[in-house]
């Protein structure tokens, strides 16, 4: 049968190169192969190295004697002749013969003269934090450039075109000039005469439908499907989808989430929700009760444990009732509430109301001045001072402050310069 054994090698790695087991079928194989080429292709901004594996992993697990060969004797087998050679072809033949060279939708193949990939069309998508939640589908109407139906993206009724000869079907011109004594510049740009095409179609031979341009404007609607948990900035794309163009292989269309500000519910850490609830100052001392509505409508009743004491921007969680994971939707984060305590006015309460809520909260600091140093003391007045009011007179001396250092950067580059000589 053979001359010798080979030595046996590595006989997992094609597998492993297709993220598939060894037991795949056939069909197996190439749904795998078509997942992965597609995402890898160069022409998708996909790695070259990682294309080339894949097609010779294909290559060999799709023909089943070198498949019967790598099983038993691994890669090296192959390298030393057995089953047919192990030299592998064209990754990109092999990728044309697998799709017949239309797989971007460009049509025709590719041998011999690569295709250019076209821009991806990129949209923002706003959302709201509802529909983030809950999940929803949008439908959203688009125009694009589709190929000529009617001249196949030829351009002509003929479907012939003559070279361009303002650039030589190039589709770019070079023009010169002397900016100096012996010096000339060379710039490039897009030929006028044929916008960059490379040929020219006569008056007489325009296709009726899209009058030489090959392409057409069509409305296109797509279905975005916005999952549960999905995050602001987060990408949906449709692959194909953007503008056509002859011998381009189309970009796709991406939409990016860009959530919207929500009145009530604040979104942060990824899954977590948070919102803000007041409380008078009798509830944060004594106990509370309320219902707050959530993002999906639910009448949530939130309380206090009894004889539990709330503080001022004190945080309390509600675990599994944030936003639901985007990769497990029936899992969920949590839900912190910050409690803010609405203190009454002054006055409020009278000499008599003050004595008697002294009498149950704890009771005051032991320590008393004594009359010696009561007498010692000067008399003062309490007054109010706004926030606001504070800030502003922060921000006139951060003003003050850097008036002065100006003043003195002044002063230092007036002043004459000392100036020591080594001897």
């Amino acid at each position: 049968m053979f001359g010798r054994v080979p030595k046996k090698s590595d006989n997992t790695k094609f597998y492993e190169v297709l993220g598939v087991p060894k037991s795949a079928s056939q069909d197996e194989l190439k749904k795998a192969y078509k997942k992965a080429a597609i995402k890898n292709h160069p022409d998708k901004g996909g790695d070259p190295e990682k294309f080339k594996e894949l097609a010779h992993a294909y290559e060999v697990l799709s023909d089943p004697e070198k498949r019967e060969i790598y099983d038993q004797y691994g890669e090296d087998a192959l390298k030393e002749g057995m089953g047919g050679g192990g030299s592998s072809h064209n990754p990109f033949d092999i990728f044309e013969s697998f799709f017949g060279g239309g797989a971007f939708g460009g049509g025709g193949s590719s041998r011999g003269r690569r295709q250019k990939r076209g821009e991806d069309v990129v949209h923002a998508l706003k959302v709201s934090l509802e529909e983030l939640y809950n999940g929803t589908t949008k439908k959203l109407s688009l125009s694009r450039n589709a190929i000529c139906s009617k001249c196949k993206g030829k351009g002509s009724k003929s479907g012939a075109s003559s070279r361009c000869y303002g650039c030589q079907g190039t589709g770019m011109k070079i023009t010169t000039r002397q900016i100096g004594l012996g010096m000339i510049q060379q710039m490039q740009h897009v030929c006028p005469e044929c916008r960059g095409s490379g040929e020219m179609i006569s008056d007489r031979d325009r296709c009726p439908q899209c009058k030489g341009n090959k392409v057409t404007q069509e409305k296109k609607v797509l279905e975005v499907h916005i999952e549960k948990g999905m995050r602001d900035g987060q990408k949906i794309t449709f692959e194909g989808q953007a503008d056509e163009a002859p011998d381009t292989i189309t970009g796709d269309i991406v939409f990016v989430m860009e959530q919207k500000k929500h009145p009530k519910f604040d979104r942060r850490f990824g899954d977590e929700l948070y919102v803000d609830h007041k409380l008078s100052l009798t509830e944060a001392l004594c106990g509370f009760q309320f219902a707050l509505t959530h993002l999906d409508g639910r009448q949530l009743l939130i309380k206090s444990n009894p004889g539990e004491v709330v503080k001022p921007g004190q945080y309390k969680a509600i675990n599994d009732e944030g936003m639901p994971h985007h990769q497990r939707p029936f899992m969920k984060g949590k839900l912190v509430i910050q409690f803010h305590v609405i203190f009454p006015e002054s006055g409020v309460f009278s000499p008599e109301q003050c004595r008697k809520i002294e009498s149950v909260l704890p009771m005051r600091p032991s320590k008393h001045l004594t009359d010696m140093e009561l007498d010692d003391c000067e008399e003062t007045t309490l007054h109010d001072v706004s926030a606001e009011e504070v800030k502003r007179r922060k921000e006139q001396r951060q003003h003050r402050h850097r008036e002065a250092y100006d003043e003195d950067d002044d002063d230092d580059e007036s002043a004459p310069r000392v100036q020591c000589a080594q001897q």
